[in-house]
């Protein structure tokens, strides 16, 4: 099908479905593309039955988009933060530079950093090859990015190159996340540009990928390992453009060699056959079971391509258990796609769109309202000294969206929340007390509200660019003097932190 077909088949698409809308793929029946809708809602049930929680998923066969569906209050187009699925595109900046011939993989990562290099270089940095941060075998025995963003100089690319370097590059994997960021660093060394200025021109604006941001070093350099934040959609049209060899809309964005370099297995990394990290490690990309690769991040990011089905899965999540969603992709999904198209099943088709219309995490459960809402009305409660370094918080329950207004050390954060649905809101966080520095600065949050019982309010809420969502349940006494507060960040493991605060 020519491009000029195609976009009319789309077009023609979006009068009759809503699953095209805001895309540049064709949409059509699962069955059109030899994929049975039964297995599609096997998985897409499953996965919303048995992980906590999952945010958005699309996919995509002969590159036509079969299923796409968020859980609400997720959104469609809404930015994700992609944790180390960020590493992937990193890795595609690079093989566009090789393309371009300004850099060679076999290039010694200290010729593009002379005047940062210690006194006295170990032969294993200068051994230390382009190619040996690409597929995590640098030489270091534990990942360096601790040890690069946390040493208290806000120079991260001489910090790296200051580690001792334990193995000879080439001979030992070790996924290390500060490999990826001096791979961000050699791109903007090369080019004067980040690698989201480098790749907007090359990748995003093609990808028809808007509104993308990447969190950057003390320094202005992309962190490349981590930070990139763009919608399901994107990841999906990221993954199309690989299964496509690098060519998108009769474009060459990235070489077809290059794609296949980075995504074959450059160094093993473990041997256990269930598991889909032991499959070999690529150029930033792990190899999957069942021929695949991908790109994946924390806490449930995925961009699965698998060539021998013609499939992309892309997928946002808030999840520790990253394996259970690949096994969920093979024990549903994978059976339900065959080698030809299918009879028309006008029922099934119509029943999973159905079904990825009404995606969506309910609200808190409970009463809209308690005896005890007058008596706290307007009251402040202060905060033991704890770890969250959370002050105060003041309860406002006039009209029908309450409020939990909080102050900490660092700034001051007001919940809006409801009964029944989520309230969409913008909340600036300072400092949340986690290890995650993707939830600094103002984040879209979605906050729902009930009470359980009649002295205890529960309230949620998703931060929707991140996996991250914050659970609080505040146990009140009777005279609405004196309060405890379970507060827990998931999927973040850990026991919910208590403190108790008080009407001074």
């Amino acid at each position: 099908m020519s491009y000029r077909q195609s976009f009319i088949a789309a077009l023609l698409a979006c009068l009759f479905t809503s699953l095209a809308q805001a895309q540049l793929l064709d949409a059509t029946a699962p069955e059109a593309q030899g994929v049975e809708s039964a297995g599609v809602q096997a998985f897409v049930e499953a996965f919303e039955q048995e992980v906590d929680a999952p945010h958005g998923v699309v996919i995509l066969r002969h590159g036509h988009l079969i299923a796409e569906g968020w859980w609400a209050p997720y959104q469609p187009n809404a930015p994700h933060i992609l944790y180390s699925l960020s590493k992937s595109f990193t890795s595609t900046a690079i093989g566009m530079l090789a393309d371009e011939g300004k850099l060679d993989i076999d290039d010694p990562v200290v010729s593009f950093f002379p005047d940062k290099l210690p006194e006295n270089p170990s032969e294993n940095l200068k051994a230390m090859r382009v190619r040996d941060l690409l597929s995590m075998t640098a030489g270091h025995h534990q990942d360096t990015l601790s040890r690069v963003t946390q040493s208290g100089s806000d120079d991260w690319v001489r910090t790296f190159l200051s580690l001792d370097v334990e193995h000879r590059p080439g001979t030992h994997f070790r996924y290390n996340t500060g490999a990826t960021y001096m791979c961000s660093a050699i791109v903007q060394k090369l080019t004067g540009q980040t690698v989201l200025e480098y790749l907007t021109p090359r990748l995003f604006e093609p990808l028809g990928i808007e509104g993308a941001t990447w969190e950057s070093c003390p320094r202005g350099i992309n962190t490349g390992g981590w930070g990139l934040s763009i919608g399901t959609r994107d990841i999906a049209k990221f993954g199309q453009m690989l299964l496509q060899h690098g060519r998108w809309n009769g474009k060459q964005l990235v070489s077809a060699n290059w794609v296949k370099l980075a995504t074959a297995a450059q160094t093993p990394n473990g041997d256990n056959p269930e598991s889909d990290w032991n499959q070999g490690y690529g150029f930033q990309f792990w190899r999957s079971r069942h021929n695949g690769y991908r790109g994946d991040g924390a806490f449930g990011q995925f961009c699965l391509v698998l060539p021998d089905q013609e499939v992309v899965i892309a997928i946002n999540g808030g999840y520790g258990n990253m394996q259970q969603v690949l096994n969920l992709v093979w024990k549903h999904l994978l059976p339900a796609i065959h080698d030809q198209g299918l009879p028309a099943d006008p029922g099934a088709a119509a029943a999973l769109a159905q079904k990825m219309k009404q995606l969506a995490h309910a609200p808190v459960a409970g009463e809209a309202t308690s005896p005890l809402a007058a008596k706290l009305n307007g009251k402040t409660f202060t905060f033991d000294e704890n770890k969250l370094d959370l002050l105060s918080v003041t309860f406002n329950f006039d009209g029908d969206t309450p409020s939990a207004n909080f102050l900490t050390k660092h700034d001051e954060q007001r919940y809006q929340f409801a009964h029944g649905r989520w309230i969409s809101q913008i909340i600036h966080y300072e400092k949340l007390g986690i290890p995650a520095a993707s939830t600094t600065a103002d984040q879209p949050v979605a906050a729902s509200g009930a009470w359980a019982k009649p002295d205890q309010l529960m309230l949620r809420a998703w931060l929707t660019a991140t996996p991250f969502r914050l659970d609080m349940q505040f146990d009140f006494t009777d005279d609405a003097d004196a309060m405890d507060l379970q507060i827990r960040m998931h999927p973040l493991r850990g026991k919910p932190v208590t403190i108790h605060a008080s009407v001074k």
